[in-house]
């Protein structure tokens, strides 16, 4: 019995494009009865990282794929393919890695070995959604001599930022701060450039600030002012806003905000022509305002929420959905007087005419730094089978 451990030592997220390390380690565990003759031997291990797909049969139709060559090396228990057994189509992988050929492994003996590989960054983003998923995960497959392939999956989340694709590092590090007594790898260091680049992009777009005031107005009439600072969010923040009925002319009753994304599926792979797109509510607010001169909201982005992400079969968007509900009558005649006593009680009233109607506020929702979002995932950053 041989017992495979596998752990990713930053966390379980990664923006796309960073380096993806994960110390595998594989250990004979010692027992009570082991013997110099209960040796354990693997004759090869090797890793993998790939990226599945799945789509929804009743939102999605994709053209046919031909996997008959796939399929015939899935049958084959001896032959290493990270997505057996697995839902989907797997649209991106890493060339596979060797971890070592012939190990053998006395009785309380472990050996560690450490697996590196940049993640595309051309590849679609960690999405569960109503019509598509797409799930990373890292395989490590291991083969004793004459037995079938043992597989452990990682799975783990990626994140896309836009704009990291088309930036070009410096080749000269002259004036870069580095310490002359340490050793670092090249890779290492671009990875930590990129990081630091995204952290500044993400927070030169999502710093920016300017008052947007939009007028809420329905047929018969303002209604009030709505007031929020900025459009463009990450990950974990709140998304903040203000209401002033102050100038309405028509008496808002309640107001609704949702914080929804909205999942379309691009036209040419659509099941029926025409669909209606998805939408998932992540938070909401409601409050009845009768009387409020001003009144405001605070939604927080899930960290385990998708940014925005558009692929050549779905896309996804954020927005605001309003709802609100006004009086058909005057504000004077909300209220009645329920007593003629010298204490006088304002009651509502029983039955009220009143008017509803929504609106849409899109806005843009883009990543985080990938190990704030690691605190919130849902993956493990450790994985183990035994063999």
């Amino acid at each position: 019995m041989i017992e495979v451990l596998a752990k990713l030592g930053r966390g379980p997220v990664f923006l796309a494009g960073e380096v993806l390390e994960c110390v595998i380690t594989f250990t004979n565990p010692l027992s009570a009865s082991s013997t110099s003759a209960s040796s354990e031997m693997l004759a090869w291990a090797s890793a993998q990282i790939h990226c599945q797909f799945h789509a929804s049969e009743n939102r999605v139709a994709l053209p046919p794929s031909d996997g008959s060559k796939h399929d015939v090396q899935a049958e084959n228990e001896t032959v290493f393919v990270p997505n057996r057994g697995e839902r989907g189509q797997c649209i991106l992988s890493t060339p596979p890695k060797i971890l070592f050929c012939d190990l053998r492994l006395d009785p309380g003996e472990s050996k560690s070995y450490s697996y590196c590989e940049t993640l595309p960054i051309d590849g679609p983003p960690s999405f569960r959604g109503q019509s598509v998923k797409y799930v990373y995960k890292l395989t490590i497959g291991c083969q004793r001599v004459n037995s079938p392939i043992k597989l452990l999956r990682v799975p783990f989340r990626v994140l896309v930022l836009h704009g990291l694709k088309d930036y070009q590092f410096p080749q000269d590090e002259a004036v870069a701060p580095s310490n002359p007594f340490l050793e670092e790898e090249e890779g290492l260091k671009k990875d930590s450039r990129l990081a630091d680049l995204a952290t500044e992009l993400l927070m030169v777009a999502t710093s920016r600030r300017s008052l947007h005031l939009y007028n809420i107005s329905n047929t018969r009439g303002k209604v009030g002012t709505f007031c929020i600072f900025k459009t463009v969010y990450k990950i974990g923040e709140d998304v903040i806003g203000t209401f002033n009925f102050s100038e309405g002319d028509i008496p808002c009753l309640q107001f609704s905000v949702s914080l929804q994304t909205e999942e379309s599926v691009q036209e040419e792979f659509q099941r029926r022509r025409g669909q209606p797109v998805s939408f998932t509510m992540h938070a909401r607010h409601q409050e009845s305002c009768l009387h409020t001169v001003q009144s405001s909201f605070s939604l927080p982005i899930p960290l385990s929420s998708t940014p925005g992400f558009t692929t050549n079969v779905v896309s996804l968007k954020w927005r605001l959905h309003f709802e609100f509900v006004t009086s058909g009558e005057s504000a004077r005649t909300c209220l009645v007087r329920g007593s003629q006593s010298e204490a006088v009680t304002w009651t509502g009233v029983e039955q009220m005419e009143v008017d509803t109607f929504s609106w849409d506020l899109p806005i843009k929702v883009l990543p985080t730094n990938p190990i704030l979002a690691s605190y919130v995932s849902q993956f493990s950053s450790t994985n183990s089978i035994t063999i």
